[in-house]
């Protein structure tokens, strides 16, 4: 056999051993780069107080609403009892208010009456002081009634204008309180720390007598509901691939089992730099020091899942995708 033969042949066998890999990859898809995923939700409290009560354990399954641990109420009782005592108050304010209003009205009513009878009575003494029928002293005496009449309706006027004020500025104050009454119940309330979904709690190390912060995570739950396998194919498999796709998954912690899982999702875009707290998710290009090619994670759901199928997040599993 000529050495061009041999050199054909075997770039024969190359070119068909490529053919047959792009002609499997075109219907079978395999990675065993792949894990279980669900999501941790974090329960921070929302107000910072001494923890009196802690209510599951390590690993406890909780469902939504259940109680996992309450915060001293005593401060946040007291601050609501005197919330509500100035709400109290200042209604008791606007009552009184309403009364002074009503009152300054009526006297307003009683000082216009007033004034009106001394312009008529001041009138008539001028008209018949020309005419000569009435003494001067009679019309100053009018005048002297005019004027005391017209200050008192201008005092009057002056004191509803007051009223009114303070009526609004107390009306304001209560709605201050009010405002405040809710927000001390609001943060009464929040002494309870009540389950958001159901799931596992995790990694508890809260304990009877710590400080809960203010907005720091507390109590970490698995979500029972958010369980989905994440697998990261090559960039060259990932263009079959299609959402609804059949799958079959092997769980390391259920080995020799096969379950049928759905194509969900596939990304649509990697970071290419390590740093934390991107957005865009970045998945290694390198295993045990080797280069690989850049992989984009698929999302898969598990089909008709056994309900005494326990899933651990974090947990390795192989995927087979056929496009």
């Amino acid at each position: 056999m000529t050495r061009l033969r041999r050199i054909s042949i075997a770039l024969a066998a190359i070119l068909g051993v490529f053919a047959l890999y792009e002609l499997t990859a075109s219907v079978v898809a395999y990675t065993a780069d792949a894990y279980v995923q669900s999501d941790l939700v974090t329960l921070a409290p929302q107000i910072t107080g001494r923890i009196t009560g802690v209510h599951v354990v390590d690993n406890q399954s909780v469902v939504e609403g259940d109680l996992l641990a309450t915060i001293d109420p005593t401060p946040f009782q007291l601050a609501a009892d005197q919330r509500r005592a100035e709400v109290d108050e200042a209604r008791a304010l606007v009552a009184a208010d309403q009364d002074k209003i009503a009152s300054t009205k009526d006297a307003l009513t009683g000082a216009a009456s007033a004034a009106a009878y001394a312009h008529d009575t001041q009138n008539r003494q001028m008209a018949l002081a020309k005419s000569q029928y009435t003494s001067r002293a009679d019309l100053d005496l009018a005048n002297d009634v005019l004027r005391r009449a017209d200050a008192a309706l201008n005092a009057a006027r002056e004191a509803v204008a007051q009223a009114q004020s303070d009526a609004a500025m107390h009306q304001a104050a209560q709605a201050r309180a009010v405002a405040a009454l809710a927000t001390a119940e609001w943060q009464l309330a929040r002494t309870r720390l009540i389950a958001p979904t159901a799931g596992t709690v995790t990694n508890l190390t809260v304990r009877v007598g710590d400080t809960a912060q203010a907005d720091i995570p507390l109590i970490g739950i698995v979500d029972a509901h958010a369980w989905r396998i994440i697998a990261n194919y090559k960039q060259s498999f990932i263009r079959g691939f299609a959402s609804g796709d059949t799958a079959w998954v092997w769980l390391d912690s259920q080995p020799w089992h096969l379950h049928r899982a759905k194509v969900a999702s596939i990304a649509r875009g990697i970071s290419r730099d390590p740093a934390p707290g991107r957005l865009l998710p970045y998945v290694a290009p390198t295993t045990d020091w080797i280069r690989l090619q850049r992989r984009f994670p698929v999302t898969l759901t598990l089909v008709d899942r056994a309900e005494d199928l326990k899933l651990y997040m974090g947990a390795d599993a192989r995927v087979l995708i056929l496009p």
